[in-house]
């Protein structure tokens, strides 16, 4: 029997959320405001900012011909889908045969896996560039793909396995008796039923590929540079240029931001997916 919820709980609860995400939302605001104002006002105190100042969109045109937007999110669109279908390659056989193939120490597997995320990259910067460096993968769309997919392949084995777990395993025995291989039960049964999980996985790992920002600025010089380069590239030892700054990180974010509205619900289902029995 469901517990009743009084008004006034309702109320207090809708004001905590409401007043989070403000102040969740309040400072991707605060950029696309900036981002319509010159230099000169994006430095003024905000009452000043808001009321006291123009708007302009000479920014995002300023912006375009100086850095041209659209090579660094080619490069982005690259990196972020070719990593995450790269990662789902490996994973998906590595997440079935963890969840499927008995083992006595696969959740310490798993817990070491995901311990590595927890690792400070800049460990393990010099010896990556020296490799990058010596094979000739130094800015290039395909070093960036590896480095990305080794680095995000912890969280997509682990969503996988998580998702493979609630699959019942005599959907697989019934497959093999009908005569399925390995390649048949992974792609034709074990996939297919997977979608909701496998497509929450592909838009988190789009998302964590397309924000990173320290591999992406440590490996690329200009060829391979994905947007967050391109944000980067208006912080200068002269100072920052608030507005380009803004116009920048709003052309920036903007894809991804579309992506994730039009997605959430797929989203929503996949993360939750096997939560409730």
């Amino acid at each position: 029997m469901a517990r009743a919820v009084s008004n006034k709980t309702k109320t207090i609860n809708t004001v905590i959320a409401g007043t989070l995400g403000v102040l969740m939302f309040f400072p991707i605001l605060w950029i696309i405001i900036l981002s319509f104002k010159t230099e000169e006002d994006a430095v003024r105190a905000p009452l000043e900012v808001l009321f006291q100042s123009g708007w302009t969109t000479d920014n995002f045109s300023t912006v375009q011909a100086r850095s041209d937007y659209f090579r660094h999110f080619s490069n982005s669109v690259i990196i972020s889908l070719g990593s995450t279908l790269l990662g789902l390659v490996v994973a998906i056989p590595a997440a079935w045969s963890m969840a499927f193939v008995p083992a006595r120490r696969t959740k310490d597997v798993l817990m070491w896996m995901l311990s590595t995320k927890m690792m400070p990259p800049v460990g393990v910067l010099v010896p990556i560039y020296l490799i990058f460096r010596d094979t000739g993968l130094l800015d290039s769309r395909v070093g960036l793909t590896v480095v990305l997919m080794l680095i995000n392949l912890p969280i997509i084995i682990w969503m996988l396995y998580t998702y493979f777990r609630e699959i019942p395993g005599e959907i697989l025995e019934a497959a093999r008796m009908d005569g399925a291989g390995l390649k048949e039960e992974i792609l034709y049964v074990l996939t297919p039923m997977a979608v909701p999980g496998i497509a929450s996985t592909i838009l988190l790992n789009i998302i964590l590929a397309w924000n990173e920002a320290f591999w992406t600025l440590n490996l690329t010089a200009a060829n391979a540079a994905p947007l967050t380069a391109f944000i980067a590239s208006y912080s200068s030892p002269e100072g920052l240029f608030y507005a380009k700054l803004s116009a920048a990180s709003i052309m920036a974010i903007a894809p991804i931001l579309i992506m994730g509205w039009f997605s959430q619900k797929q989203l929503v289902r996949g993360l939750t997916f096997g939560a409730v029995k």
